[in-house]
């Protein structure tokens, strides 16, 4: 591996501990503690999901795992998408 090049499974820890990071600076209201508890968990099942797969006791089981975490991945851009549009992120 070059370099500065990281895995598909490091990417995806990264980008659970940026959602980590970001959830902090929502909105302390019900919608805010409701949409951080979503993201939080879709965005930290993609990296287990990933880091799960490499275990598979399968062809099968892998591709399930691997679809899981799409799945897991597509929701969080949903969330991420509704916090940037409903203005649930303080500008601190």
């Amino acid at each position: 591996m070059m370099p500065g090049t990281m895995t598909f499974r490091e990417r995806c820890t990264n980008f659970s501990a940026d959602v980590v990071r970001l959830v902090p600076f929502l909105r302390h209201s019900v919608d805010g503690k409701h949409i951080a508890d979503q993201v939080l968990r879709s965005a930290t099942a993609i990296g287990a999901n990933v880091h799960e797969a490499r275990g598979a006791e399968s062809r099968a089981d892998f591709i399930h795992k691997m679809q899981m975490a799409l799945k897991e991945a597509r929701e969080s851009c949903y969330w991420l998408a509704l916090i940037q549009k409903s203005g649930l992120l303080n500008n601190n």
